[in-house]
Order: structure tokens, then sequence, then C-alpha cells
């Protein structure tokens, strides 16, 4: 009997075929930016909240990583880029 192999469905984004598998933006913790710049700048990246922000940062200091968006890979990368030119380290899984 053949077995049966089941796809993810893909989704078209800007004219490129992806999968409709979501992605998590990842920030790490590091020993040199501010809890300040930190929540500033998930607030403007990542459009949180500035108490989501602040949880987020909190989370990364006391774990080393934090799971601050979730969505489709090309939306997430504009926001790892962005995170990555202040210094922050991020990624997506």
């Amino acid at each position: 009997m053949a077995q049966k192999i089941y796809e993810r469905p893909l989704i078209w984004n800007n004219g490129k075929a992806e999968n409709a598998e979501s992605h998590f933006l990842v920030l790490y913790n590091d020993d040199f930016n501010t809890f300040e710049f930190v929540i500033q700048s998930l607030v403007e990246v990542c459009d949180h909240s500035a108490e989501q922000a602040e949880q987020c940062a909190t989370i990364t200091h006391f774990k080393g990583r934090c799971e601050v968006k979730k969505g489709l890979k090309t939306e997430l990368q504009p926001m790892q880029v962005a995170l990555i030119k202040r210094n922050l380290k991020a990624l997506i899984e």
C-alpha cells in the first residue's frame, strides 16, 4: 500500500510561493544594550505595546531568548533586519 505524503499548503506572497507555516522572530540576550533601548526597538520595529515590549525584554534577559513575533517568514524578515541594524541579535526560526 502506498504511503500518503501530506504537504503544507502554499500561499502566494508578492509573487512567490511560500509555505503557510508560521515562524518566530527570536530576540537573543546581549551584554551591551539597555532595557530601555530594547523596549523602544520592539515598540518601533515589531509594533509592540510598551508593556509587551517590557515583558519580552525581561524574558530575553532572564532566559537568554524570547519569541517576540510570529508570522510568515517574508513578514518577519524586514523586522529581523531592522533589529539587526540596531545591533540586536534576532533570528527567524
